[in-house]
Order: C-alpha cells, then sequence, then structure tokens
C-alpha cells in the first residue's frame, strides 16, 4: 500500500483533473463565442460533448484498468490527455474546438475511473469514504483556484492561455503517477480477458444491485444541478449581470470554498453518521438550495425587481456545499459492493453520470433559446432547482432504503 500522502496527492490530482478541464475555461466562454463566431447555446456543446465522451470512455477505460491494472491505463490517459489539450489550445473553428475537447473528454476518463477504482483496491467503504474525502478536499483546493486563474489567464493573455493551463495541470499530473504512484490493483483481483457480451453481463449485474443504484443516481443527480451551474453561470454573470471575468472567477471560487466546506464536514459526518446519515444531511441542504433557486425565480417573474448576485449565491452556495457531502460519499457507495470489479462499477457511474450531463446540457441550450427564457436567469436557476429536488428525493429516499450493501459481490 502506498503512503497515505501519496495516495490523497495522485487522488487530489486524478479527480482534481476533471473540474480543471470543465472550470478553468468557464471565464473565457463569452470571449470564446465571440472569436469563434458561435452562439452562447452553441459553444456550451464544449462542454457537453466533452462530458459525453468522458462517459463513454470509462466504459472503455473502467474494464481495461481492472484487467491490466490502473498504472498503464493512467500513463496511456494521461500522455493522451495532454496531447488533446495541446490541440484545444489550436482550434480555430468550433467543430474544431468540440472535437478536441471531446478527445480530452475520453482521455480524462481515465484518470477519474482509476482514481475512484483504487480507493476501492486499498480500502474497506468507510475507510474509502473518509480517504475519498481527503481526496475531494485537493480536488476542492484545485477547484477554487482554477476558475480565478482561467479568469486571470483570460484577461491578460487571451483565452487560449487558460486551455493551455489544463494542459500544463494534466502534464503535472502524468509526472507525478509516473514517479510516485504504485500500482494498486494485485494480480490476484485482475480479471481476464473477457468476449464483449461477458463484459456487458457484467455490467448488468452491476446495475441490478441496488446500492450501485442509489449511489450511482445520487452522483449524477447532484451533478446535474451542478452541471446547469457550470454551462450557464458565465453568461448570467458576465453577460446578463454585467460582472468582469474576474468577479465571475471569484464566485466560482467562492462555491468551490462551499464545496470544501461540504468535504471537510462530510469526514465529520462519517465518523457519527456513516455513509447514509451523511447522505440524508446533504439531502436536506440540498434540497434547502432547490428552495431557494425556486423562490428567486418566482420572485423575479412576479415583481419588477431586477435579480442580481447577491440574490444567487445563498442557493449556489447551499448547492455547493451538498454537492461536497454526497460526491465523496456517493462516488465511494458505487464501487463499495464490487472489489473485484471496482474499476468497472466506476466506469458505469461514470457513463450514468456523462449521460445525464449532457442531455441536462442539450435540454438547457434549447432553454436558452426559447423566447420566454432568452436573457434570463431562469435557465440556470429553474434547472439548479429542479436538480436539487432530484437530488433530495434520491438522497432521501433511495439511499436511505438501498444505500447499504446488502450482499457482498465478488
Amino acid at each position: 500500500m502506498p503512503p497515505t500522502w501519496v495516495t490523497v496527492v495522485a487522488l487530489s490530482l486524478l479527480l482534481g483533473l476533471q473540474p480543471i478541464t470543465t472550470d478553468l475555461y468557464l471565464p473565457t466562454l463569452p470571449q470564446m463565442q465571440r472569436e469563434l463566431g458561435a452562439s452562447p447555446s452553441s459553444v456550451q456543446f464544449t462542454l457537453s460533448m466533452l462530458l459525453l465522451a468522458f462517459g463513454i470512455g470509462q466504459l472503455v477505460w473502467g474494464p481495461v484498468a481492472d484487467r491490466v491494472g490502473r498504472r498503464p491505463v493512467l500513463r496511456w490517459g494521461l500522455s493522451l490527455f495532454v496531447v488533446a489539450s495541446a490541440l484545444t489550445c489550436l482550434a480555430e473553428t468550433l467543430p474544431m474546438m468540440v472535437a478536441a475537447r471531446a478527445a480530452q473528454g475520453a482521455c480524462l476518463a481515465a484518470a477519474v475511473v482509476c482514481g475512484r477504482a483504487m480507493i476501492r483496491d486499498l480500502y474497506a467503504p468507510i475507510d474509502g469514504a473518509r480517504m475519498m474525502a481527503k481526496g475531494m478536499g485537493g480536488l476542492g483546493l484545485i477547484a477554487l483556484a482554477g476558475p480565478i486563474i482561467g479568469a486571470l489567464a483570460a484577461t491578460h493573455l487571451g483565452w487560449r492561455s487558460a486551455l493551455g493551463i489544463v494542459g500544463v495541470f494534466g502534464s503535472v499530473t502524468l509526472v507525478f503517477v509516473v514517479w510516485r504512484l504504485p500500482e494498486t490493483l494485485p494480480l490476484a483481483r485482475r480479471t481476464q480477458p473477457a468476449p464483449p457480451m461477458q463484459l456487458l453481463r457484467d455490467w448488468q449485474s452491476i446495475a441490478r444491485h441496488p446500492t450501485f443504484r442509489a449511489h450511482a443516481l445520487l452522483t449524477s443527480a447532484t451533478y446535474g444541478g451542478l452541471y446547469v451551474c457550470l454551462a450557464a453561470s458565465s453568461f448570467v454573470v458576465i453577460d446578463l449581470l454585467g460582472h468582469s471575468r474576474l468577479v465571475y472567477g471569484l464566485v466560482m471560487a467562492s462555491l468551490s470554498l462551499s464545496y470544501l466546506l461540504g468535504v471537510a464536514w462530510c469526514r465529520r459526518l462519517l465518523n457519527r453518521r456513516g455513509l447514509v446519515g451523511s447522505i440524508r444531511v446533504a439531502g436536506h441542504l440540498t434540497l434547502a438550495a432547490g428552495i431557494w433557486m425556486a423562490g428567486v425565480s418566482a420572485v423575479t417573474a412576479l415583481t419588477t425587481l431586477t435579480p442580481t448576485l447577491s440574490w444567487l449565491m445563498p442557493g449556489l452556495g447551499l448547492y455547493a456545499c451538498g454537492h461536497g457531502i454526497h460526491q465523496p460519499c456517493g462516488q465511494t457507495g458505487v464501487v463499495s459492493a464490487f472489489p473485484f470489479h471496482a474499476g468497472a462499477a466506476s466506469a458505469l457511474s461514470g457513463f450514468v453520470l456523462a449521460t445525464l450531463a449532457f442531455v441536462v446540457g442539450g435540454v438547457l441550450s434549447a432553454c436558452m433559446k426559447l423566447p420566454m427564457f432568452e436573457g434570463t436567469i431562469y435557465p440556470m436557476t429553474l434547472g439548479i432547482a429542479l436538480g436539487a429536488a432530484c437530488t433530495a428525493w434520491v438522497a432521501l429516499g433511495l439511499v436511505q432504503r438501498d444505500g447499504l450493501i446488502p450482499v457482498a459481490v465478488a
């Protein structure tokens, strides 16, 4: 087993690569949209296609990682990620950018699926949840700095510089993995080569497990609401409310801070309430966030008052805090019942999450074009409210019923 600090740093870098890839360039979206000659709804495909490729990529990398180990998948995946990041810096048209971002997402999948699976390689479920919370604390620090760095880079060096920073972070992660991270999957627990139909049967077996379903739906629902914020917030804060890119970066950093508080609280809750009890607390937080965002929408629609950033921040902060509890608990829960198929379970969960995010992105893009929603806060506020309602339903219902492992699965 590697030293604890190596596991925490590796997990922080591997999982932190996802918010760096998705969040760091968000302050640049309005600038990118103008320079590439695209509409606000069209430029969101640079995020939604990345997430779709991210989900599909996990279905490939996960079973491979269960068969050959985590290190080979990480070396190849991270190396190709750096190449794809360079292509995003060179793209001159929106279709080229979307293709490069999709390649990024497919390679990012290797980092995230191995990061989640290696926790199941090394720890039992409750200990794994604690370690996941530590790693996500590092992820939160990375996410805290990302939007600010992206805003400063875009302001002073142009929007392509923010995309270049993503590639630099991927290179640092690759160096650390090669230098310090040992293989975490023992030979005795590696799966044997199997025909595609056997792999499909394995996924079917995983998907039927009630504990997997509960936690996979939890992580997907909470990320669905967060995706609405990621995709729409830059246009709301910068274009609609008239704030600078730096202010937007500070807004996203404050949400990362709320997320960090949720992660820190999660570590305490796990000791007192366990996995399912911690998710119950987070479910109430998320429900409160949804009610707040729905209230902001109602006040804006029923009065002549003009919404301000201060109206949005309490709801966004509550949602981010709840997300900081849901994610480490949920991501541990999806692999908890599968010590011999942690990579496949992690991959299937990631595919469900990414597919849902892609669908949410398509619906959000369509809503932003509707006359009643165009140029308003409603696509973001109502989208987050709906995501919060779905998350609370899963957290306070399905997870409370099925969140503990009823049987061990080989």
